[in-house]
């Protein structure tokens, strides 16, 4: 059985405390990883503050280079990347591969924009004070980050904290999810063969540990993705220090009376079921015109009822395991609850140690926690609505905001969504689900604060600094 280190600084470290890291499916062991304690965490940020000292002085073209590096060692080794983080988190293996893809995309964007990050000049006569004197403005790395992520993308999550760190010149600290560490520590593999000694640590810890480097003077941003139970303890902690907040949401599509039904299934049974929902932008519901409802409900309850589940490696298998068999039965509690309550499952509904069948639920009321929760499982529910400024009232009655989803080809609603859904993003003719890694990626309200997304992350990670001539 593999064993995996800890990243101190670019080096690999072995500790005394090693755990077991078992898959979803079948709970079987697929790698030990050494645990960090409260000494490793010190050092890592000692060391990344240093390094600091040589990596804010790198030029452009090595920060490109260094991420093109790294870009082209995972394409290299994506088949086994992606086993690997099939087999930790349970992922169907065609979507480990199209991860995989993904964080390369993620760390060749990193390498474009390092060469254009941003400053300004312009002058300053607009008023009197101002004649003959010129500004520039320009962008410098802001210092060591803290990056915390979770199990459902152990790959390309990482990445997007640590390409665009490394594309400015901060070195960065990763605290992985203790539920799925494996992927991240092989990433770290690659990127210590290129970055500069002490410009990547990769720390498997507990939760309540990495505080710790939360409130170290020497930390300068935290950008954590995950619960907003915990991001928002952590925004409380950082005080005066940047942070950046992706915590999730229950996320909506709207199918409008006169768009495409066939499209909108696929995309819908994607949004709904991939990752067995273990996604912040999972499409938990759907909001279905009176016109085209009996057809699409038909529809898409067959489609979920032939949705295959078991083995991640198995080409054929769609739907994944959950991460625990803990996470599953929450989940079909608070199916039981809803339908004790009146609503009414279509599809779906049962479970078998760590997999939920795809469920389709409707009747749901909004105190019900399928509807107003974030369900983060293979669950989504379907309601009706005869009015479109009613159907964008419900997709807003949610203390979430990352994104919704819009099936129309009618432009004035369309543009009416876009101008009144408090979302971070509103997405046309696809699901909520939907993101490219160089697009701003965030949301209001409970879902977050700041923005991701390959250019937007080095503006959080950058400080304007001016200069008058």
């Amino acid at each position: 059985m593999k064993e995996y280190p800890i990243y101190l600084g670019n080096e690999r470290i072995y500790s005394s405390n090693k755990t077991e890291i078992l898959s979803p499916y079948k709970n079987k062991i697929v790698g030990i990883i050494n645990m960090a304690d409260s000494e490793h965490i010190e050092r890592a940020v000692e060391l990344a503050k240093h390094a600091f000292q040589k990596t804010k002085k790198m030029p452009a073209f090595k920060r490109s280079e260094i991420l093109m590096n790294i870009a082209k060692e995972i394409s290299e080794d994506r088949k086994e990347i992606a086993t690997t983080l099939a087999l930790e988190c349970g992922k169907n293996i065609k979507f480990a591969k199209g991860e995989v893809l993904r964080a390369i995309q993620t760390f060749t964007i990193a390498a474009e924009e390092s060469k254009r990050i941003q400053g300004e000049f312009f002058g300053l006569d607009a008023v009197s004070q101002g004649k003959e004197k010129s500004a520039i403005v320009k962008r410098f790395p802001i210092g060591p980050i803290l990056g915390i992520t979770p199990f459902n993308y152990p790959l390309n999550l990482v990445a997007h904290k640590v390409a665009p760190a490394i594309a400015v010149g901060n070195p960065i600290i990763i605290k992985p999810s203790s539920l799925a560490p494996l992927t991240s520590i092989t990433l770290a593999e690659i990127v210590a063969k290129y970055a500069p000694k002490g410009m990547l640590s990769v720390l498997p810890c507990k939760g309540s540990q990495i505080e710790k480097a939360v409130i170290n003077p020497d930390i300068k941003m935290v950008s954590f993705t995950g619960s907003p139970v915990v991001g928002w303890k952590l925004k409380q902690m950082c005080g005066k220090k940047r942070i950046c907040l992706e915590l999730g949401g229950n996320a909506g599509a709207i199918l409008d009376k006169d768009c495409d039904i066939d499209s909108a299934l696929s995309a819908c049974v994607i949004g709904a079921f991939a990752n067995a929902g273990q996604v912040c932008i999972h499409t938990q519901k759907i909001f279905v015109h009176e016109n085209i409802y009996d057809n699409f409900i038909t529809q898409f309850v067959k489609k979920s009822e032939k949705i295959k589940n078991g083995n991640p490696l198995d080409q054929n298998v769609f739907l994944n395991p959950m991460i625990t068999e803990e996470e599953a039965i929450r989940a079909e509690d608070w199916i039981n609850e809803a339908v004790n309550s009146g609503a009414k499952i279509l599809c779906g509904g049962n479970r078998k140690d760590n997999f939920l069948d795809a469920t389709v639920i409707t009747d749901t009321k909004r105190e019900m926690k399928v509807e107003y929760k974030e369900v983060f499982a293979p669950i989504v529910i379907v309601k009706k609505f005869s009015k479109f400024t009613d159907a964008v009232e419900m997709i807003n009655d949610t203390e979430y905001g990352l994104q919704a989803g819009i099936f129309s080809n009618n432009m004035k609603n369309i543009m009416y969504a876009f101008e009144n859904i408090d979302v971070g993003g509103v997405i046309i003719n696809n699901t909520p689900t939907f993101r490219v890694d160089q697009m701003p990626y965030g949301g209001i309200k409970n879902s977050g604060f700041g923005r991701e997304g390959l250019r937007y992350s080095i503006e959080e990670m950058t400080e304007r600094k001016l200069m008058v001539l």
